[in-house]
């Protein structure tokens, strides 16, 4: 179906310095300039004070496609764009631009948080495995005694058969690994205070108890006031010896105060690609513990993996154009209880 020129939405990039670059191929620029009236070329990194030419493109605006580092969406950045009406996000969590004054104005919000679920949900799967193999622990091992017998210490301790993994959070990554965990023989547990059906195969059980019977825990529960430190002291200390802790969410969420004593005297494991604060101190024994992986971040989104959720937004620009309604529509009260 043709369009006359004035029937598309007018739509402004707005993200980050450098962040347009990596997200949008020449594929992508081509879609958005087909579906919207837009300068593909034109990024919006300030809105707050823009220039000239973001200033104009903003005040007609229809769409913002956001991104990573883009400018809080506030009342006195909405009064420069008289005409907004939705705000398409190519990334995860919307909290950190979209404001009360997005949903006071009745902005349609989407977020490619189900595309950035999914490369989290395979380094998960990934570290699930590998702790059953004692991956980290045998090649230090293997390396230090450089004899093949370094692995036969472990015994019963290893494997991945039949092994209980505790899931923290069906958020849309805790739904995913679970789902990517069906082809194994684990045994699920969950805890989500929100879930009353977890589906074939998976047990709802407290957290207390999923900690104590769980070989693996996985975090992925949002970062909320009620869950700060929601692993604390008991639940680390009942968490079974040689248990591995696997923590892609939010630093805040485990006490690491608490976790550090059974990390520096090896009972538990440690796969930490989130700290708190995000860099830890240049003295953490997490540096150089050999039972913590530490990774810097790099579970969401990384490389050619940004393009998967710029597909996911055009897609959604594409929904806007024809008049449908956004496909992973955010809700101002799913915020209160989401990442």
């Amino acid at each position: 179906m043709h369009h006359t020129t004035d029937n598309r939405p007018a739509l402004l990039l707005a993200m980050g310095p450098g962040i347009a670059e990596r997200l949008l191929t020449d594929a992508h620029r081509d879609r958005l300039a087909a579906l919207t009236r837009t300068d593909p070329r034109l990024v919006a990194h300030d809105l707050s004070a823009p220039d000239a030419r973001v200033a104009a493109a903003l005040a007609e605006a229809e769409l913002l496609l956001t991104c990573w580092g883009t400018t809080p969406l506030t009342a006195e950045v909405l009064a420069r764009a008289p005409r907004l009406k939705a705000v398409v996000h190519a990334a995860g969590s919307v909290k950190h631009h979209v404001t009360d004054a997005c949903w006071t104005r009745g902005l349609a919000v989407t977020s490619a948080a189900a595309a950035n679920a999914l490369p989290v949900a395979e380094y998960t799967l990934a570290a699930i495995l590998f702790a059953g193999k004692r991956v980290l622990r045998s090649a230090q091992q293997y390396a230090d005694r450089r004899t093949a017998q370094a692995w036969l210490d472990e015994s019963t301790a290893w494997g991945n058969y039949r092994r209980t993994v505790g899931i923290i959070g069906a958020s849309r990554i805790g739904r995913r690994v679970i789902e990517l965990l069906r082809p194994f023989d684990y045994e699920i547990l969950l805890h989500d205070p929100y879930v009353t059906d977890p589906g074939p195969g998976v047990s709802l059980v407290p957290l207390d108890e999923l900690c104590a019977r769980s070989s693996v825990v996985s975090v992925h529960a949002p970062q909320l006031p009620a869950t700060h430190h929601m692993l604390g002291p008991a639940q680390l200390a009942a968490m079974p010896d040689g248990a591995t802790l696997i923590n892609t969410a939010r630093g805040s969420l485990v006490d690491e105060t608490a976790l550090l004593p059974h990390l520096r005297s090896g009972r538990l494991h440690a796969v930490l690609d989130v700290t708190d604060p995000e860099l830890p101190a240049p003295d953490s024994p997490l540096w150089t513990l050999p039972n913590v992986l530490l990774t810097p971040h790099v579970a969401g989104s990384l490389g050619n993996e940004l393009h998967r959720m710029a597909d996911q937004a055009i897609e959604e620009v594409a929904r806007y154009g024809r008049g449908e309604p956004f496909a992973e529509e955010v809700r101002a009260a799913d915020l209160t209880r989401s990442a």
